[in-house]
């Protein structure tokens, strides 16, 4: 016959009157004996949490800075005064200086972008590069133009491998219509001046198969044909 398991008593499961009280006093005397340590912990608490606010405070006045600085200099890159937009007018800041001033804030980010853009259309590209890498956004356009720059500014340095490498980034970062084609295609030239051809028509193949009734497709099927007819 099976032993019957030993039955614990709901009253058994209770904290004992005296236990507890034990327990009280041992808490009481271990924060009198720790009572330094224990401020000083809140203390240190109390600066990190306030050290987290005074710095969101001033990144946040940093950016608001940075973006006054930005509306000279953007002004000029629109004007394609590519001097004055990098090195600022003597008054304004250009987008090297706001770089290096606020480099850390969301404004100093984007003037990234904006300065291996200016390098890119005086034809330095071995100066837009270093500008382009440490740009990084989540807007999905920015930062697919970014990669096909890396990919453009390499092209012209003849490293094809990086040149793909770039495309290839910019076509894989959230696929749209009006953008992804356009960088598949530059994706295959790089492929193809390469002499990797069969990686040249999988970009051809993508661009024909997704991309329908874009201005890309014909060209697409075109330079697949010409692969082929050669190969």
């Amino acid at each position: 016959m099976a032993k019957k398991g030993k039955k614990v008593k709901h009253h058994d499961m209770l904290e004992k009157p005296e236990a507890l009280a034990e327990q009280i006093s041992k808490s009481e005397e271990f924060v009198e004996k720790h009572q330094t340590l224990m401020l000083s912990i809140l203390g240190v608490i109390a600066l990190i949490v306030a050290g987290g606010f005074m710095y969101k405070y001033y990144m946040n006045n940093q950016n608001e800075l940075a973006q006054d600085e930005m509306f000279q200099a953007v002004y000029y890159f629109e004007q394609d005064s590519l001097d004055l937009a990098l090195n600022g007018d003597g008054n304004r800041y250009g987008f090297l200086d706001i770089v290096e001033e606020y480099g850390s804030t969301k404004a100093g980010n984007l003037a990234n972008f904006y300065a291996g853009a200016c390098y890119m259309r005086k034809g330095n590209y071995s100066s837009s590069i270093p500008f382009l890498k440490d740009f990084s956004s989540d807007d999905i356009l920015l930062q697919s133009r970014a990669y096909s720059l890396l990919g453009d500014a390499h092209m012209e340095a003849d490293d094809f491998v990086e040149a793909a490498s770039f495309y290839g980034k910019a076509a894989s970062n959230k696929p749209n219509r009006e953008f992804t084609p356009t960088y598949l295609m530059k994706a295959a030239l790089a492929y193809e001046l390469n002499g990797q051809n069969e990686k040249a028509i999988e970009q051809y193949d993508k661009v024909i198969n997704e991309y329908k009734n874009t201005p890309e497709y014909n060209n697409a099927r075109k330079y697949k044909a010409l692969i082929d007819s050669n190969s």
